[in-house]
């Protein structure tokens, strides 16, 4: 997470302090602060007041590319006050209370970060530096602190089994050399038994080199030589388990594993994101006004979230079957059954109660015509007919087209009305290389900016999460003035989100080779369609 370090940093790491090492997964890279930032607002904790971030060691002076790690340091005596630091026993778990449980009175550390999505694995950081000397020096002084003092004799239970882990980026190293890299720790002289498998406490050796941009290790064979370390680190597991990202705890909410998905289903490792930085947590009212298949709602229903979520299009919320609906993927997880409710978000303010804010967190991915293009209630006839009395009970209203920017502009101003004062709106947006910031996103009086996070999709297009917090109270007589002021440049801003999906196909027929592969497309389809009605005639 740190680019620029100085190289003696090291000394700055003190072993009067307790400080934990978080190894972040290389995706979604302007995620992880801002996920990690929201995870520790919800127990009261806030980086640089209540714990500081210290610069990572390096062996160089200035490192470029993007680094998977960060050190956070607190205080001892209001770590120990906060937490419990007593980490055996405590195991991650794959079930979905790690996912809602935030309540403990006095939680460790691990069940605490374990919520952030992006983040891999965190340690008891026990020695650090820019090479393995400089590491090994570093940890022999733990027991010079006080709060090192007291870690170590934590760990000098008789009864206590260990290993030690050595994790290497991009370079392999023999069963001697790891044996080697582990017999300068000896001086330790932990006592208990060595076990390999389910320890009471496991230690870990990194061994950090450069990555690209990718992620991907940079070569560490020079001449037939070894290039050092970026940095080491060295300290003991927390949670129980290396990887928490791993033995199916994200998978298990695949997309691919639930009963009901559309076109426009929201990936459950962004979902979950978006809960965390919305602060989802249990008893939260949690809002979706562009519901649709209720993937993101799904994973408010897993924070602890009470759900409720509105569609203008009644058939994606009753579903294709009573098997295949937006409730069966909640009874899938068993999870509570959400409110749906067949509403127009243009018109929410006739559809609903107004006078009181009740929203903890609206999240959601509006309809920006890339897959689905938004509507509203309306029609293009000049002469509306009455609807029989008859058909009223099974009656789907008709739609016209809902511009971007309305749509903008009625889900801030729903936002603004309806959030209670510090709730949270997490929103995507899709934008082109020509999107600016500062300039073209939607705003309201009400509400203000805390994140924005970008992920690249293509070398043109990409999406952001924007989340907003409420901040003053919403004055219904000024509802005009608000809409007016969404968007800073108007039109111009607006259209920046709008008709993504021409501006996508203007830009690939600018590519070379266009007009060759638009054509080998067309004469598939052409193929895929004929087979298809060859299979249906054959089963009439």
């Amino acid at each position: 997470m740190t680019n620029n370090t100085d190289m003696e940093h090291h000394s700055e790491i003190s072993h009067n302090r307790y400080n934990v090492l978080i190894e972040f997964a290389h995706i979604h890279l302007e995620f992880q602060r801002p996920e990690l930032e929201s995870v520790l607002s919800l127990h009261d904790i806030a980086i640089g007041r209540d714990c500081i971030e210290v610069p990572l060691p390096s062996s160089i002076p200035t490192v470029e590319n993007y680094r998977p790690f960060l050190i956070l340091s607190f205080d001892y005596h209001y770590a120990k006050e906060k937490f419990n630091l007593d980490d055996d026993g405590y195991v991650i778990q794959s079930d979905m209370s790690r996912f809602s449980k935030i309540d403990r009175t006095k939680p460790t550390i691990a069940s605490v970060l374990s919520r952030c999505t992006l983040i891999r694995s965190a340690i008891e950081l026990w020695g650090a530096g820019p090479s393995f000397d400089s590491c090994v020096e570093h940890a022999r002084q733990l027991s010079s602190g006080c709060a090192g003092r007291i870690t170590l004799e934590n760990c000098m239970k008789l009864s206590s089994s260990w290993k030690i882990t050595i994790h290497t980026l991009g370079t392999k190293f023999n069963r001697e050399e790891q044996n080697d890299m582990r017999m300068k720790f000896a001086f330790f002289n932990l006592p208990g038994k060595v076990q390999m498998v389910n320890p009471t406490n496991e230690f870990l050796l990194i061994r950090e080199v450069e990555l690209d941009p990718k992620g991907t290790p940079l070569s560490q064979e020079r001449d037939n030589f070894l290039s050092p370390p970026l940095a080491v680190y060295y300290g003991r597991v927390l949670g129980g388990i290396r990887d928490w990202r791993g033995n199916g705890r994200l998978d298990q909410f695949s997309l691919k594993k639930r009963s009901y998905l559309g076109p426009t289903s929201m990936d459950a490792e962004l979902s979950l994101i978006m809960t965390n930085l919305g602060l989802v947590r249990n008893g939260s009212f949690c809002f979706d006004p562009f519901v649709g298949t209720g993937s993101i709602l799904l994973t408010c229903g897993l924070r602890g979230g009470y759900c409720v979520g509105t569609d203008i299009d009644i058939r994606v919320l009753r579903g294709r079957s009573d098997e295949e609906n937006v409730l069966s993927n909640f009874k899938q997880f068993r999870l509570n059954r959400p409110d749906l409710i067949r509403s127009d978000n243009a018109l929410y303010h006739r559809h609903y109660r107004m006078n009181k804010p009740i929203y903890d967190v609206i999240v959601t991915d509006p309809p920006y015509g890339i897959r689905a293009g938004a509507r509203k209630s309306g029609t293009k006839e000049e002469k509306i007919r009455a609807i029989p009395e008859d058909r009223r009970h099974d009656h789907i209203a008709q739609t016209k087209v809902y511009p971007v920017s309305d749509v903008m502009g009625d889900l801030l101003d729903v936002s603004a009305r309806t959030l209670v004062m510090g709730g949270r709106l997490v929103y995507i947006i899709p934008s082109m290389r020509d999107f600016d910031v500062e300039k073209d996103l939607p705003n309201h009086e009400c509400l203000e900016i805390a994140h924005v996070c970008y992920q690249p999709l293509q070398t043109e297009l990409g999406r952001r999460v924007v989340v907003m917090k409420k901040v003053k109270e919403y004055d219904p007589s000024l509802r005009e003035s608000y809409l007016s002021s969404v968007w800073i440049n108007g039109p111009e801003s607006a259209e920046k989100c709008a008709n993504i999906r021409e501006r996508l196909l203007e830009a690939a027929k600018l590519k070379p080779g266009y007009e060759e592969k638009a054509a080998y497309r067309k004469k598939r389809r052409q193929i895929t369609r004929e087979e298809k009605k060859k299979q249906r005639a054959k089963h009439v």
